[in-house]
């Protein structure tokens, strides 16, 4: 692996921790806690599975919010998770560059997370990651990284969960962290 320091994982909220497909599940901390019963509230939320917090938490990583939610993820989405407030990417007004390469199938966010990552180890974890974008990011980025797309009507899973925990202990066992 190369590419200094801890790796970044990228995390979007909707899809991977909002489960678009399904019930929402309950999450008795929260299920008559005022933060549900607020005007405006997302319903949405109740679809957070609070046990992905941990796991999350546990992976030798840095994590990273990579959603529009932006730092609305720290106030409604990381104290259901348990987490502490994480850092948040801040997206950049397209350029004509950007929405060229939108328009040919490359994902809005994935310019902005490699030049985020400044060569740094990552691993990106959304629902609508493609193959233009595994393509651009081994040709553009001089680190390591991981495209894993979720499925969005499931959001993160045991499966999805093996994959991280492999490909980031690899990434220990060859020296990145």
């Amino acid at each position: 692996m190369t590419g200094p320091g801890r790796p970044l994982l990228f995390l979007d909220v909707d899809g991977p921790l909002i489960p678009f497909g399904g019930p929402p599940r309950v999450c008795p901390a929260y299920e008559d806690g005022p933060a549900l019963r607020e005007a405006g509230a997302n319903p949405l939320l109740a679809r957070i599975d609070p046990s992905h917090g941990r796991r999350l938490a546990a992976l030798p990583c840095t994590l990273v919010w990579a959603t529009t939610w932006m730092d609305d993820a720290n106030d409604a989405v990381a104290p259901r998770l348990g987490l502490p407030p994480l850092p948040v990417v801040e997206w950049p007004e397209p350029s004509v560059e950007d929405e060229c390469a939108e328009r040919n199938g490359l994902h809005w966010k994935t310019r902005a997370l490699v030049h985020w990552a400044a060569g740094r180890p990552f691993v990106w974890v959304d629902d609508e990651i493609g193959d233009r974008d595994r393509a651009w990011v081994a040709a553009h980025h001089q680190g390591d990284a991981l495209l894993h797309r979720v499925d969005p009507r499931r959001g993160l899973t045991e499966a999805d969960f093996a994959v991280l925990d492999g490909w980031l202990g690899r990434a220990r066992a060859l020296g990145a962290l």
